[in-house]
């Protein structure tokens, strides 16, 4: 990735990832491959319209013609942008790709978002929104990415160097790490201080080292173990959030919508019937059971019956 950390793509995480912006002569090129197609397709559609409907009632004609139109102005860039991640043949050609902003695949909503603007700031206003708003946006964006939340990078850029390895005494401390309070400018600045730490001369080297990994170590927690060299400490950390980032947006890309299928589930991915939520209704109230029928105790035989006013004298 070329430029300053402002240019690049950074996600939720605050992880920049290792992506080229396309540059606007590029995605020009891009667009005039795309709107070149669509031209075609129209005039072809157009002329089968006018062999094959004219015969028809006016107002159907005129419905069908209107229909046609929609399809090619959006519903080429939303088939296209959605069955292939963001790609049409103008950005094959060119190698571009639409991603979303945390540098996730674009969603049908985005691309329905950018088609819908397209035909307003591309086809009704010659184009002369977008490559004003693509001049101005530090990202190259269009009025179409910025309401879609989505920008355009070039996948034959320059590739960067891998992450730095695991050191492995430091695996099981660099686990337990919290990395949200560390920013992408001093994730960027370790990377490619470890990136040319081999082509400095030892005495710099070690003197940056220590700078850089006090900057990251006041920024991270738990702070690394007592005499750990500045440059594994450095490596372990990039690596950690590399690993994260990559389980972040692999379980991202595997929920269902986000373009990729959805993992079969497993019975261990089930809760347990504990954590299952209560039923939005109650429960039927059944009536409580009737206590057994037990019959009056009869009085003795040769108790004296009762006298007419109910008193009772006391034996």
């Amino acid at each position: 990735m070329t430029g300053t950390p402002t240019d690049a793509v950074v996600t939720g995480d605050a992880v920049v990832l290792d992506v080229q912006i396309a540059q606007l002569p590029v995605r020009a090129i891009s667009s005039l491959i795309d709107i070149t197609v669509m031209i075609l397709g129209y005039l072809l559609g157009v002329g089968l319209w006018a062999v094959t409907l004219l015969q028809f009632d006016p107002a159907l004609s005129a419905a069908v013609l209107i229909i046609f139109t929609v399809l090619v102005l959006v519903g080429y860039p939303l088939i296209f942008e959605t069955a292939t991640r963001g790609r049409t043949l103008g950005k094959m050609a060119m190698g571009l790709r639409v991603v979303s902003d945390d540098g996730g695949p674009e969603r049908f909503r985005q691309a329905l978002f950018r088609a819908l603007a397209g035909v307003v700031e591309i086809w009704m206003l010659t184009g002369g929104p977008a490559v004003i708003c693509s001049l101005l946006s530090r990202k190259g964006k269009r009025i179409g990415d910025i309401f879609a939340g989505t920008v355009v990078i070039s996948e034959r850029g320059p590739k960067l160097a891998p992450p730095p390895a695991m050191p492995p005494p430091l695996a099981w401390w660099a686990s337990s790490l919290q990395l949200s309070g560390l920013g992408p400018e001093q994730a960027e600045l370790a990377r490619q201080f470890l990136s040319r730490a081999n082509q400095l001369d030892p005495a710099l080297r070690d003197q940056m080292a220590a700078r850089i990994a006090g900057e990251v170590a006041a920024r991270i927690s738990p702070p690394p173990p007592p005499g750990t060299p500045p440059q594994h400490m450095l490596a372990a950390v990039l690596a950690e959030r590399h690993r994260r980032e990559l389980a972040r947006l692999t379980a991202r890309a595997q929920q269902p919508g986000a373009g990729y299928p959805a993992p079969s589930p497993t019975p261990a991915a089930y809760p347990a019937p504990a954590s299952y939520p209560p039923p939005a209704y109650p429960p039927p109230a059944y009536p409580a059971p009737a206590s057994p029928h037990v019959p009056p105790t009869p009085p003795p035989p040769h108790s004296p019956p009762p006298p007419p006013g109910g008193f009772v004298p006391p034996a």
